[in-house]
């Protein structure tokens, strides 16, 4: 080829429409389609790996530093990357790039793009390193408030082998684990628009996603075992919030964020226990108790209370009365969970005391509405499976799979089955420790 390789990508990438698949082969659009497919066998082209790929932003600066491979990766090159020295063959030899933005376009080393867009899709095996960091899959460069937007393009598992062991320890069981790699899938597929720059993110906004260092092969193998699994709910992914610790009682959507989900419910969560959060305290100036309470509305100048007034089903705070020397004022609903947490609080199981400082005494961590992570741990030490597990969290839910993405839409899913109930799980978790309900 008389084209260096970035000039020869940057011709095929900056075409006016990306790319689209008929019959699982790629379908160049726009005036330069014949360029494009004259083009795509001898790049990295490849038929996607699967029917279902997830945009997440991985980095966003003025400038980044991206890693590609100078030509295909083969089959089994991720693999080899991750075992011992001396074993596989070589990673494939990769070309640095430099994206900047000048005039409103990329810039690769320094020399325009002639596109605010550049898009390296993922093929099978494909490595791309992003600002430091090697994610599997493909990458998307774009123009962002004057900077640069790393988005990783990866197949939903492999994004997978990189969020789960983020989320849960590896060395939980492995029906704890494929829980989580179920809610994981799940959340990022209810999260697939392709009218939006990206799907999800990959800080803990979303759900955690280091990439490709972070993979441990007990994840990957829960990863494998639930491949295209999913929590459905009226024919659709479901909304699988998860937290570290319930504190005991899981909360429900409506309190936490006013959002009534009926399979979000606030309910019992004997298994939550023995987390590093399950009993906790923390110490608050009410200088900075007024300043927050200030954020939340309750402007009663000098404190001289605080107490919880009303609590919800799930034992949270759903009113929380502030007295001044100005008067008093009540934090409700959602409002006095976020209060709570605005306080330093890990979690809104609690009790208040004192005044200066206001003693929050408290259990678990996080927001508490669904899966609770140690609570799975307990369920799964308990004899439990992945599919009683994630009953017992989202009651009347079903399990569904993975289909493919509809055109101009989100994920579809295809068959389903009733997942156990809560009561069901919780009769036999209990059973199997001889405990009685």
């Amino acid at each position: 080829m008389s084209q260096s390789f970035p000039s020869l990508l940057t011709a095929l990438l900056a075409l006016p429409t990306g790319p689209r698949t008929r019959h699982g082969r790629p379908v160049w659009l726009g005036p330069n389609a014949a360029l494009g497919a004259a083009l795509c066998g001898a790049l990295v082209c490849a038929a996607p790996a699967s029917a279902l790929n997830v945009r997440v932003l991985v980095a966003a600066a003025p400038q980044l530093t991206v890693r590609v491979p100078v030509a295909p990766a083969q089959p089994g090159a991720v693999r080899d990357a991750l075992t011992p020295p001396g074993l596989p063959a070589a990673p494939p030899q990769m070309t640095v790039w430099t994206v900047g933005v000048s005039g409103g376009q990329l810039t690769l080393n320094g020399q325009a793009a002639g596109n605010p867009t550049l898009y390296l899709p993922p093929s099978p095996g494909s490595v791309v390193e992003i600002a430091g960091k090697p994610y599997r899959g493909g990458v998307l460069l774009r123009v962002q408030d004057g900077g640069v937007q790393g988005v990783n393009v990866v197949d939903v598992e492999d994004y997978l082998r990189g969020v789960v062991p983020a989320e849960m320890p590896a060395s939980w069981p492995a029906a704890a684990l494929a829980a989580q790699a179920v809610i994981a899938r799940t959340y990022v597929a209810a999260r697939i628009n392709p009218a939006a720059p990206f799907d999800t993110c990959a800080t803990e906004s979303c759900q955690v996603y280091p990439g490709l260092k972070a993979e441990k092969p007990e994840a990957s193998a829960a990863i494998d075992a639930t491949r295209a699994q999913v929590v459905a709910y009226a024919g659709r992914p479901a909304s699988t919030y998860f937290s570290s610790d319930s504190g005991g009682f899981t909360a429900s959507s409506a309190e936490v964020w006013g959002k009534e989900l009926p399979y979000l419910r606030a309910q019992a969560d004997p298994y939550s226990a023995g987390s590093p959060r399950a009993g906790w305290r923390v110490e608050v100036t009410a200088a900075q108790v007024q300043t927050v309470a200030a954020r939340y509305g309750a402007r009663v100048g000098s404190l001289r209370a605080v107490s919880v007034t009303r609590l919800s089903p799930s034992g949270r705070p759903a009113e929380i009365t502030v007295s001044g020397d100005g008067g008093t004022a009540r934090i409700t609903g959602a409002n006095a969970g976020g209060f709570v947490r605005s306080l330093g609080a890990p979690g809104t199981r609690i009790s208040l005391s004192g005044l200066n400082p206001l003693v929050i005494s408290g259990s678990g961590a996080g927001h508490g509405v669904g899966l609770s992570q140690y609570g799975a741990l307990g369920l799964a030490r308990a004899g439990q499976d992945h599919l009683k597990i994630l009953g017992f969290y989202y009651p009347g839910t079903s399990l569904s799979v993975l289909a493919g993405q509809r055109n101009g839409g989100g994920a579809v899913l295809a068959g389903s089955f009733p997942l156990p109930s809560a009561a069901q799980t919780l009769a036999l978790a209990l059973h199997s420790r001889g405990e009685v309900q």
